[in-house]
């Protein structure tokens, strides 16, 4: 009978090495994936601005009324929530008025014309979103918190300063950790997501 060899195991310098090198890789791969992450949940809050101008808009189309979306500090994380809201003016309550017949999380809007009106205002937190240390965030104009649109979908410029742009970049202790983004409203009321450093050609840029 023919005797097999033992099987022969890590000696302590190999174990040592391979240690090492597992070190190594996780020094370099967990930051990258940590930028990775960071830069996916900046898309993600991206998208849900985005989301929250569009449903403004088609709300306003839908319902053929005057809409709103109103930012509101977050005090979690010190981010921006959304809510729309809708209105129908008339003489007295127009919807250029912060006061005056807007729809709430509780109640439908004065005069609306459906004879069951159904309509709420949406309201939509962003609370998941990263904080401070992390993800930075600004608007314009600055201090602009709302932005109002026509029953068409347009942008209704006789409320200033009306929203136009939310920004975000990494924060200074995250600094080149993804690209920045922007969501920018046109006058049409069209909100898309674009890179502020591309160039004015690039398709992938900012619309004016």
């Amino acid at each position: 009978m023919t005797l097999q060899p033992a099987a022969r195991g890590f000696t302590l310098i190999e174990a040592a090495v391979v240690v090492a090198i597992m070190g190594i890789v996780l020094a370099v791969g967990l930051p990258s994936m940590s930028d990775w992450l960071l830069g996916r949940k900046a898309l993600a809050a991206a998208v849900f601005y985005q989301d929250g101008f569009t449903l403004a808009r088609n709300t306003a189309i839908a319902h053929n009324s005057h809409s709103r979306l109103v930012l509101t500090e977050n005090a979690a994380n010190g981010k921006m929530d959304w809510r729309v809201d809708i209105c129908f003016p008339t003489s007295g309550t127009p919807c250029n008025d912060a006061t005056g017949g807007w729809s709430t999380a509780a109640a439908a809007a004065d005069g609306d014309p459906d004879p069951n009106p159904v309509f709420r205002s949406i309201t939509r937190s962003a609370q998941a979103m990263p904080g401070e240390s992390d993800l930075a965030q600004a608007v314009s104009p600055s201090g602009a918190t709302e932005v109002y649109f026509t029953p068409l979908g347009w942008v209704d410029t006789a409320v200033a300063p009306h929203l136009a742009r939310i920004d975000m970049a990494p924060s200074l202790t995250r600094a080149h950790a993804f690209t920045p983004l922007a969501v920018v409203l046109t006058l049409a009321g069209i909100a898309s997501i674009c890179d502020p450093a591309a160039a004015a050609h690039d398709v992938r840029g900012c619309p004016p």
